[in-house]
């Protein structure tokens, strides 16, 4: 009994060793490199300095949540552009599920591809013991830092509340 209390305990600490928390307001965000739904690369540190990204992390391609929170930001994307706010979507999905979603609705941002988690879990934003990420998005200002964060899994929080953020971003 000792031996399987043993194993439960290493078992629990290097799950929670491997799981990083999510990154706050003011802490510097983790770099990451990644492959889009065309296989672009995106690498965090290459757009720090120039733009402000708006990296939103969402369960799955083309259910009732992700696509209201797709289109909202597709919508809203002049208004961003404008404010030179780069919108970068993650989840677990690969590349032809990303093809498939952007072109049902037309999406005008890439999403990248996470297929293993490993963006999910350096932001903290992987759902516990699935290969889905939760609805977490982070604003990352052009010094590198997180700017705002939502965690909620109402798309409309995260929507209004990013809209916000970058007006506020803006103003600085």
């Amino acid at each position: 009994m000792k031996k399987i209390s043993a194993c439960m305990m290493a078992l629990a600490v290097s799950v929670a060793v491997c799981r990083a928390d999510t990154p706050k307001t003011g802490d510097k965000a983790p770099d990451f490199e990644a492959k889009d739904q065309d296989g672009k690369t995106w690498k965090l540190s290459k757009l720090g300095g120039k733009q402000v990204v708006l990296l939103y992390f969402y369960p799955k391609d083309d259910t009732p949540g992700c696509t209201k929170e797709a289109c909202g930001l597709r919508d809203r994307m002049s208004e961003l552009k404008k404010d030179q706010v780069q919108v970068l979507g993650v989840s677990f999905d690969d590349g032809e599920s990303h093809k498939k979603f952007i072109a049902k609705h037309n999406l005008n941002f890439p999403l990248l591809v996470d297929t293993d988690g490993k963006i999910a879990d350096q932001y903290g934003a992987r759902m516990p013991n699935k290969n889905m990420a939760r609805r977490v998005s982070f604003l990352i200002g052009a010094d590198g830092k997180i700017a705002h964060v939502t965690d909620n899994p109402s798309a409309d929080a995260h929507l209004n509340e990013m809209k916000d953020a970058v007006a506020g971003l803006a103003k600085k």
